[in-house]
């Protein structure tokens, strides 16, 4: 039986060029494969919080909206929790945004230190409350197409996000 020389195994050296690759760059294979098993009791206490109830006096419920939408996402080892309710209102912009100031204090949430002056974006421990006003081009990207009932007015959407053991803060910047 004749010796092979010169050859050698590429396993054990592309494990070890993998393992020096994330102990260099400090990335987990662990943090990259993480997801959402967990997160259930987390999603439920953002869905069932009082502030996605509360709207301005007028404002319905979104045809197609009735439930919150909550649940979890994972991307490349981020896993953020997330809730939201969307509203068809027959006023203006500054009422919806008068209503949300004086709500989310009520409730304890405090204006988003990144946040813009003009903006409707509010923390509280670690999770980001913000106010967006649905525009034709906003419902055509998120599948909803023409909704006249939440252009017309100021219809909007209250979102709560909120990472979950990241180290990654919720910004208004990342909702």
């Amino acid at each position: 039986m004749p010796l092979r020389t010169g050859t050698t195994r590429p396993i054990p050296l592309l494990l070890t060029i993998a393992l020096a690759a994330g102990t260099l760059t400090g990335c987990a294979l662990l943090e990259l494969t993480r997801d959402c098993e967990g997160t259930d009791n987390r999603v439920k206490e953002l869905a069932a919080l009082d502030i996605l109830d509360s709207r301005p006096a007028g404002a319905t419920v979104a045809q197609g909206f009735e439930r919150v939408d909550a649940g979890c996402w994972a991307d490349s080892g981020d896993v953020s929790v997330y809730a939201g309710r969307t509203y068809a209102f027959p006023g203006t912009q500054a009422e919806v945004a008068a209503h949300y100031r004086t709500a989310a204090v009520r409730d304890g949430w405090h204006r988003a230190p990144e946040s813009l002056p003009d903006d409707l974006c509010f923390a509280r421990e670690g999770t980001i409350l913000q106010i967006v006003f649905l525009t034709p081009q906003r419902l055509a990207e998120d599948g909803h197409g023409s909704r006249p009932d939440l252009t017309t007015g100021a219809g909007y959407s209250i979102n709560i996000d909120s990472f979950v053991d990241s180290g990654v803060e919720a910004s208004c910047s990342s909702t």
